[in-house]
């Protein structure tokens, strides 16, 4: 018989799955994180949306008030602020 292949070390699903085995390993050594450590990470989360949302939304604002062009560039840049936040905050918390 031949011995099976090794994963390689690329594959996604082998990250993935010592990322996991890492994060139990973690879990039982140090036990559950406390209360006002999870609640430090929800204002994390939350700040990390706000910020370049406030951002965009400010320099669109300044933009419009510079060229007189209403809310032709504080719409998209308010978007772009908040789909950045939401982007960032969700490869934060697959890393955490």
């Amino acid at each position: 018989m031949s011995a099976s292949p090794t994963p390689e070390e690329g594959d996604p699903l082998v990250h993935e799955t010592r990322l996991r085995s890492q994060r139990h390993r973690t879990a039982q050594t140090e036990g559950e994180p406390s209360v006002a450590r999870r609640l430090a990470q929800i204002g994390v989360l939350g700040w990390m949306i706000v910020t370049p949302t406030l951002l965009g939304a400010f320099l669109g604002r300044w933009l419009d008030g510079k060229f007189g062009s209403g809310v032709f560039c504080t719409a998209p840049l308010l978007l772009m602020g908040l789909g950045l936040g939401c982007w960032s905050a969700w490869k934060w918390m697959k890393t955490s």
